[in-house]
């Protein structure tokens, strides 16, 4: 047990004693003194600290200053009772000082005093604190919210963002525990002014029973004395309460640098200020000389401040000056010229403000949404996209690049709203003629004040950020298995270590290298098969691994493994329009697959292989003019190698072994492509 823990135990219980046993006099004035000192120090650390929760222990310890001091105050009124008016030397001067040669006088200052320590102070703060942890519970969710939108943007990692959180949930309790502890405040006041009235009251019963000289200034000297030096530390506890429930700082500057820079920093104002006082002196009655003093200070002040700013600006400009000449004069880096970005976005100028928030453009913030539904579907991380403003293309094109190729691109109109055809429109509205640059359907650009009447006829309605991330989401989509990263890869790895580390420890790096994982992943990802449950493919890994090390084969294995997510995603409604392979013509594919080191492909006779691509062409385009999208049954073993034909009709066709289909999904047979 540490010793800190141990003399704060014994501190408390010692306090609690002194309610019980009674002390001497000079014992007396020794924990008064400590108990002006202690207050004191809680004052000054409120005004240095730079953050609240730099004080996090306070509202624990006002609970401990304020059972200290009432216990003090018990201690007191037992001495000032008990000893005909003898509490200490402390006391005594205190009261001494306040009254004076007045006791009426000194009896109005206490009351003042008591009723700036309630009513003002202690009031207000508590006010403050009441507020503060309603509106810090309230904003809980939203803080949460940023965090999570500054994590999946890949602003913050993961650490930074469990500090934050952490952060947030202090700063709540912090809040939370200050609007109760403001109440020991409250109520150590009215205990106050209730112990000062028993000490007149009873004192004054026990002067006259007693026959002590003079009560009425004994009794009253000794408990406003005692009152004073018990609510002087109190005034001065209220008040760093109250400093610490109002501070609202930029959190890495305390109280007086805050108040001093703020002040200072507009020296006009100061200066108008000494000005209009030296304007309301020439009023008859006022004290001219003293208040012209003032205001040539006030002047004085605000023309050294400006000067120094002036100053200070002067060697800012010509220190930045002078970084800028010598970036001009390092020689040029072309490590920068050859870097190749993953994933770009470039846009026209004419396609600006969708990108600058200060004039309503969301796109940034939309395209952190993408890379958040790039993690969920199809469970890959996307860096942070590399968005910048090309002169080369037209004001209101852009193009999407992967690896510094264009792979996509597409013109939208800023102002405008792109209006598509959902196939039940019941009228026809005027605009410009485009096309849909994701899915290449006719569309319709209308301007913003069309869209009740476009949606009214049956129109879909898009804005250019929703339909730049639709096309976006769609690149991203078809194109994922090439974005997929060994960066990404360990990083999802890393991801499932932190709660199957056994898992990840037999399979990664002891059977399959990083490289070995990306080609199995990215394999799935190209026929669109989410890599999120990384966990059942390294499971289904660690299985087979010992069994054969071809990622075509391996692909084929966690494809069954992960049957019920694949029947979900490609017969969501649990029915399948089916098309299968005559049984001679997956022999003779099976036959015809030659196997090499790099893989295996299909040795087959062009004119027979034209053969099964026409029929199967033909029966895809009849199952499509009947509304349905059809999937292809094979066995396992050739499926790999008729995706490699189906490809080449459509990349989106999907193509599944019997063993892929969950027992529950109802088949619905639409032909046999035969050889």
């Amino acid at each position: 047990m540490k010793a800190s823990n141990i003399a704060i135990a014994f501190l408390v219980l010692a306090t609690v004693f002194l309610m019980i046993f009674p002390l001497p006099a000079f014992m007396m004035d020794v924990l008064l003194i400590i108990n002006i000192s202690i207050s004191l120090m809680v004052l000054l650390f409120s005004l240095y600290i730079h953050e609240t929760l730099e004080f996090s222990v306070f509202p624990t310890l006002l609970l401990f200053i304020t059972l200290f001091r009432l216990a003090l105050n018990l201690s007191s009124t037992r001495l000032i009772l008990g000893n005909s008016g003898d509490a200490g030397q402390v006391i005594k001067t205190f009261g001494n000082v306040v009254i004076g040669g007045n006791l009426v006088v000194g009896v109005v200052v206490f009351l003042i005093i008591m009723v700036i320590q309630f009513l003002v102070i202690t009031k207000g703060a508590e006010r403050v604190a009441e507020v503060a942890a309603r509106f810090t519970l309230d904003a809980m969710p939203g803080k949460q919210m940023a965090i999570d939108a500054d994590l999946n943007s890949g602003i913050i990692d993961e650490n930074q963002a469990r500090e934050r959180r952490a952060a947030i949930q202090a700063e709540a309790d912090f809040n939370a525990a200050m609007d109760g502890a403001s109440k020991f405040v409250k109520g150590d006041a009215i205990a106050g002014v209730i112990i000062t009235l028993i000490n007149i009251i009873g004192g004054l019963i026990i002067g006259y029973t007693t026959g002590v000289a003079s009560p009425v200034r004994t009794f009253t000297l000794a408990t406003i004395g005692d009152g004073l030096v018990s609510q002087i530390p109190a005034l001065l506890v209220s008040t760093a309460s109250g400093i610490i429930v109002t501070r609202s700082g930029s959190g890495n500057t305390s109280f007086g640098e805050e108040v001093s820079g703020q002040i200072t920093s507009q020296p006009n104002v100061i200066m108008m200020a000494g000005i209009l006082l030296a304007v309301v002196a020439l009023i008859p009655g006022l004290p001219k000389p003293l208040m012209w003093l003032y205001a040539a200070v006030l002047i004085a002040v605000g023309i050294m401040i400006r000067s120094r700013g002036k100053r200070a600006d002067a060697q800012l400009a010509e220190a930045e000056s002078e970084r800028r000449s010598q970036e001009r004069r390092k020689p040029e880096s072309v490590l920068d010229s050859i870097a190749v970005e993953l994933f770009e976005l470039n846009v026209g100028y004419g396609l600006i403000p969708l990108i600058d928030e200060s004039r309503g453009g969301d796109l940034v913030k939309r395209l952190g949404m993408v890379r958040r539904q790039c993690a969920l579907d199809p469970g890959i991380l996307m860096p942070a996209f590399h968005l910048r403003d090309h002169m080369n293309l037209g004001a209101n094109a852009y193009s999407i690049l992967i690896k510094g190729v264009e792979v996509a691109h597409g013109e939208v109109m800023a102002d405008y709203l792109l209006a598509l055809n959902t196939g039940d429109v019941e009228g026809e509205i005027s605009g410009i003629q485009t096309v849909d640059p994701t899915f290449g359907t006719p569309a319709l650009w209308i301007p913003k004040s069309e869209r009740e009447n476009a949606e009214l006829f049956g129109y879909t309605t898009v804005d250019p950020p929703s339909v730049i991330t639709t096309h976006l989401t769609e690149v991203i989509k078809r194109h994922a298995h090439e974005l997929l990263t060994r960066q990404q890869v360990q990083q999802l790895v890393d991801n499932v270590k932190r709660t199957q580390p056994a898992l990840v420890d037999e399979v990664i790096p002891k059977m399959f290298s990083l490289g070995e994982l990306q080609k199995v992943l990215a394999g799935l990802l190209e026929e669109d098969i989410p890599i999120r449950d990384i966990a059942t493919i390294l499971e289904t890994l660690g299985d087979f691994g010992n069994l054969t090390r071809d990622p075509e084969t391996l692909i084929e294995y966690v494809r069954v493994a992960l049957k019920r997510m694949i029947s979900k995603r490609f017969a969501p409604d649990g029915k399948a329009h089916v098309l299968t392979l005559d049984p001679e013509l997956e022999q003779a594919i099976a036959d015809a697959t030659k196997q090499t080191e790099r893989g295996s492909y299909l040795a087959m006779e062009p004119t027979a292989l034209q053969n099964v691509f026409n029929r199967f062409k033909a029966l895809v385009e009849s199952v499509t003019n009947r509304g349905n999208s059809p999937i292809v049954l094979t066995s396992p073993v050739v499926r790999k190698q008729f995706r490699k034909i189906s490809e080449q009709l459509s990349p989106d066709i999907v193509v599944m072994s019997y063993n892929e289909l969950e027992p529950d999904v109802d088949v619905f047979a639409e032909g046999v492509v035969k050889l």
